[in-house]
Protein backbone atom coordinates (compact mmCIF):
# COMPACT_ATOMS: atom_id res chain seq x y z
CA UNK A 1 0.00 0.00 0.00
CA UNK A 2 1.49 3.53 -1.08
CA UNK A 3 2.32 5.98 1.93
CA UNK A 4 -0.06 8.43 2.16
CA UNK A 5 2.11 11.03 3.10
CA UNK A 6 3.06 11.26 -1.01
CA UNK A 7 -0.59 12.20 -2.01
CA UNK A 8 -1.62 15.48 -2.44
CA UNK A 9 -3.22 15.58 0.83
CA UNK A 10 -0.38 14.39 2.42
CA UNK A 11 1.96 17.18 0.76
CA UNK A 12 -0.50 19.75 1.45
CA UNK A 13 -0.87 19.05 5.33
CA UNK A 14 2.91 18.43 5.40
CA UNK A 15 3.35 21.91 3.93
CA UNK A 16 5.13 25.10 6.37
CA UNK A 17 2.61 28.22 6.87
CA UNK A 18 3.89 30.34 4.32
CA UNK A 19 3.31 27.80 1.81
CA UNK A 20 -0.29 26.98 3.25
CA UNK A 21 -0.82 30.71 3.26
CA UNK A 22 -0.11 30.92 -0.24
CA UNK A 23 -2.50 27.94 -1.05
CA UNK A 24 -5.03 29.31 0.54
CA UNK A 25 -4.90 32.63 -1.16
CA UNK A 26 -5.05 30.75 -4.23
CA UNK A 27 -7.66 28.48 -3.20
CA UNK A 28 -9.74 31.80 -2.72
CA UNK A 29 -9.25 33.21 -5.92
CA UNK A 30 -10.02 30.53 -7.82
CA UNK A 31 -13.15 29.80 -6.27
CA UNK A 32 -13.93 33.77 -7.05
CA UNK A 33 -12.72 33.22 -10.25
CA UNK A 34 -14.61 29.58 -11.18
CA UNK A 35 -17.73 31.68 -9.39
CA UNK A 36 -17.43 35.31 -11.66
CA UNK A 37 -16.77 32.69 -14.94
CA UNK A 38 -20.16 30.72 -14.20
CA UNK A 39 -22.07 33.92 -13.14
CA UNK A 40 -20.71 36.22 -16.42
CA UNK A 41 -21.08 33.29 -18.59
CA UNK A 42 -24.88 32.69 -18.34
CA UNK A 43 -25.05 36.92 -18.96
CA UNK A 44 -22.98 37.05 -21.54
CA UNK A 45 -24.59 34.49 -23.39
CA UNK A 46 -28.46 35.32 -22.51
CA UNK A 47 -27.26 39.03 -23.75
CA UNK A 48 -25.88 38.00 -27.39
CA UNK A 49 -28.71 35.35 -27.67
CA UNK A 50 -31.83 37.91 -26.88
CA UNK A 51 -30.67 40.59 -28.68
CA UNK A 52 -30.36 38.51 -31.80
CA UNK A 53 -33.51 37.95 -31.37
CA UNK A 54 -34.39 40.89 -30.71
CA UNK A 55 -32.75 42.48 -33.38
CA UNK A 56 -34.62 40.28 -36.30
CA UNK A 57 -38.12 41.40 -34.69
CA UNK A 58 -36.97 45.13 -35.03
CA UNK A 59 -35.84 44.86 -38.62
CA UNK A 60 -39.21 42.47 -39.53
CA UNK A 61 -41.56 44.96 -37.98
CA UNK A 62 -40.47 48.36 -37.63
CA UNK A 63 -43.33 49.61 -35.34
CA UNK A 64 -41.64 51.06 -31.91
CA UNK A 65 -44.82 50.06 -30.53
CA UNK A 66 -44.94 46.50 -31.48
CA UNK A 67 -41.37 46.17 -30.70
CA UNK A 68 -41.55 47.95 -27.15
CA UNK A 69 -44.18 45.55 -26.48
CA UNK A 70 -41.92 42.61 -27.48
CA UNK A 71 -38.57 43.47 -26.17
CA UNK A 72 -40.20 42.85 -22.49
CA UNK A 73 -40.04 39.00 -23.45
CA UNK A 74 -36.02 39.49 -23.54
CA UNK A 75 -35.28 41.10 -20.10
CA UNK A 76 -31.62 40.19 -20.08
CA UNK A 77 -30.41 41.23 -23.41
CA UNK A 78 -28.54 44.50 -24.07
CA UNK A 79 -30.08 45.61 -27.10
CA UNK A 80 -33.55 44.89 -25.74
CA UNK A 81 -32.92 47.18 -22.91
CA UNK A 82 -31.18 49.85 -24.92
CA UNK A 83 -34.11 50.04 -27.15
CA UNK A 84 -36.74 50.37 -24.05
CA UNK A 85 -34.50 53.37 -22.34
CA UNK A 86 -34.86 55.30 -25.75
CA UNK A 87 -38.87 54.03 -26.01
CA UNK A 88 -39.00 55.49 -22.37
CA UNK A 89 -37.62 58.88 -23.62
CA UNK A 90 -39.34 59.02 -26.37
CA UNK A 91 -43.20 58.64 -24.72
CA UNK A 92 -42.00 61.84 -22.00
CA UNK A 93 -41.32 63.91 -24.87
CA UNK A 94 -44.22 66.07 -25.83
CA UNK A 95 -45.95 66.28 -29.08
CA UNK A 96 -44.89 69.57 -29.79
CA UNK A 97 -41.35 68.40 -29.52
CA UNK A 98 -39.55 69.10 -32.66
CA UNK A 99 -37.24 66.87 -34.39
CA UNK A 100 -33.72 68.33 -33.82
CA UNK A 101 -35.30 68.60 -29.87
CA UNK A 102 -36.48 64.78 -29.68
CA UNK A 103 -33.60 63.62 -31.80
CA UNK A 104 -31.44 65.01 -29.31
CA UNK A 105 -33.18 63.69 -25.93
CA UNK A 106 -33.73 60.30 -27.22
CA UNK A 107 -30.00 60.18 -28.53
CA UNK A 108 -28.93 61.05 -25.10
CA UNK A 109 -30.69 58.32 -23.22
CA UNK A 110 -29.48 55.60 -25.39
CA UNK A 111 -26.37 56.69 -25.04
CA UNK A 112 -26.72 56.43 -21.41
CA UNK A 113 -28.06 53.30 -21.36
CA UNK A 114 -25.40 52.11 -23.85
CA UNK A 115 -22.60 53.04 -21.13
CA UNK A 116 -24.16 51.72 -18.39
CA UNK A 117 -24.72 48.32 -20.56
CA UNK A 118 -21.43 48.35 -21.40
CA UNK A 119 -19.94 48.79 -17.38
CA UNK A 120 -22.62 45.84 -16.46
CA UNK A 121 -20.95 43.64 -19.12
CA UNK A 122 -17.80 44.39 -18.48
CA UNK A 123 -18.21 44.07 -14.45
CA UNK A 124 -15.78 41.56 -12.24
CA UNK A 125 -14.22 40.24 -15.85
CA UNK A 126 -11.54 42.29 -14.61
CA UNK A 127 -10.61 40.23 -11.61
CA UNK A 128 -10.33 37.18 -14.08
CA UNK A 129 -7.15 39.32 -16.06
CA UNK A 130 -5.78 40.42 -12.15
CA UNK A 131 -6.05 36.71 -11.27
CA UNK A 132 -4.40 35.80 -14.63
CA UNK A 133 -1.98 38.13 -14.24
CA UNK A 134 -0.87 37.45 -10.27
CA UNK A 135 -1.39 33.88 -9.83
CA UNK A 136 1.88 32.69 -11.11
CA UNK A 137 3.79 35.23 -9.24
CA UNK A 138 1.98 34.18 -5.94
CA UNK A 139 2.56 30.40 -6.55
CA UNK A 140 6.22 31.35 -7.78
CA UNK A 141 7.07 33.18 -3.88
CA UNK A 142 5.58 29.88 -2.98
CA UNK A 143 7.97 28.21 -4.59
CA UNK A 144 10.79 29.90 -3.69
CA UNK A 145 9.82 29.58 0.05
CA UNK A 146 9.91 25.90 -0.72
CA UNK A 147 13.31 25.66 -2.49
CA UNK A 148 14.55 28.06 0.48
CA UNK A 149 12.93 25.26 3.34
CA UNK A 150 15.30 22.25 1.39
CA UNK A 151 18.17 24.22 1.42
CA UNK A 152 17.65 25.03 5.20
CA UNK A 153 16.92 21.35 5.89
CA UNK A 154 20.06 20.67 3.90
CA UNK A 155 22.45 22.54 6.49
CA UNK A 156 20.41 21.51 9.43
CA UNK A 157 21.30 17.62 8.36
CA UNK A 158 24.33 18.41 6.45
CA UNK A 159 22.89 15.93 3.91
CA UNK A 160 21.31 16.05 0.35
CA UNK A 161 19.36 13.40 0.78
CA UNK A 162 15.84 13.25 -0.72
CA UNK A 163 14.79 12.87 2.79
CA UNK A 164 16.44 16.34 3.47
CA UNK A 165 15.27 18.14 0.39
CA UNK A 166 11.35 16.26 -0.58
CA UNK A 167 9.63 18.26 2.00
CA UNK A 168 10.86 22.01 0.27
CA UNK A 169 10.67 20.88 -2.99
CA UNK A 170 7.02 19.20 -2.47
CA UNK A 171 6.16 22.44 -1.22
CA UNK A 172 7.37 24.24 -4.27
CA UNK A 173 5.79 22.25 -6.89
CA UNK A 174 2.44 22.33 -4.85
CA UNK A 175 2.88 25.76 -5.12
CA UNK A 176 3.60 26.38 -8.74
CA UNK A 177 0.98 23.89 -9.65
CA UNK A 178 -1.72 25.74 -7.32
CA UNK A 179 -0.66 29.56 -9.22
CA UNK A 180 -1.28 27.67 -12.52
CA UNK A 181 -4.76 26.43 -11.62
CA UNK A 182 -5.58 29.97 -10.88
CA UNK A 183 -4.87 31.39 -13.64
CA UNK A 184 -4.93 29.31 -16.60
CA UNK A 185 -8.92 29.08 -16.57
CA UNK A 186 -8.56 32.85 -15.23
CA UNK A 187 -6.92 33.89 -18.50
CA UNK A 188 -8.96 31.60 -20.68
CA UNK A 189 -12.09 33.18 -19.35
CA UNK A 190 -10.78 36.65 -19.46
CA UNK A 191 -10.08 36.53 -23.56
CA UNK A 192 -13.59 34.46 -24.24
CA UNK A 193 -15.69 37.09 -22.33
CA UNK A 194 -13.39 40.04 -23.65
CA UNK A 195 -14.16 38.65 -27.26
CA UNK A 196 -17.81 38.39 -26.59
CA UNK A 197 -18.21 41.52 -24.78
CA UNK A 198 -16.43 43.23 -27.68
CA UNK A 199 -19.20 41.56 -30.46
CA UNK A 200 -22.18 42.83 -28.05
CA UNK A 201 -20.50 46.54 -27.62
CA UNK A 202 -19.70 46.53 -31.56
CA UNK A 203 -23.52 45.80 -32.03
CA UNK A 204 -24.64 48.67 -29.59
CA UNK A 205 -22.71 50.90 -31.38
CA UNK A 206 -23.71 50.25 -34.81
CA UNK A 207 -27.50 49.95 -34.01
CA UNK A 208 -27.97 52.44 -31.18
CA UNK A 209 -28.58 55.34 -34.16
CA UNK A 210 -31.10 52.67 -35.90
CA UNK A 211 -32.79 52.79 -32.94
CA UNK A 212 -32.92 56.33 -32.57
CA UNK A 213 -34.07 56.59 -36.26
CA UNK A 214 -36.62 54.41 -35.40
CA UNK A 215 -38.28 57.23 -32.85
CA UNK A 216 -37.71 59.66 -34.98
CA UNK A 217 -39.43 58.09 -38.43
CA UNK A 218 -42.63 56.68 -36.36
CA UNK A 219 -45.30 58.43 -37.67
Amino acid sequence: MPDSRFGIFGLISDAGPVVLFVLAVLLCFSIVSWAIIAYKFGYVRNSLNESRVFLDYFFDVYNVEKVFTESENYRNGSLPRIFRSGYVEYRALGEKSDIRHARLRIARAVKREANAESKRLTSLVSFLATVGNTAPFIGLFGTVWGIMTSFHNIGLTQSASLAAVAPGISEALIATAAGLAAAIPAVIAYNYFTQQIGIIERDIEEFSPEFVAAFINEP
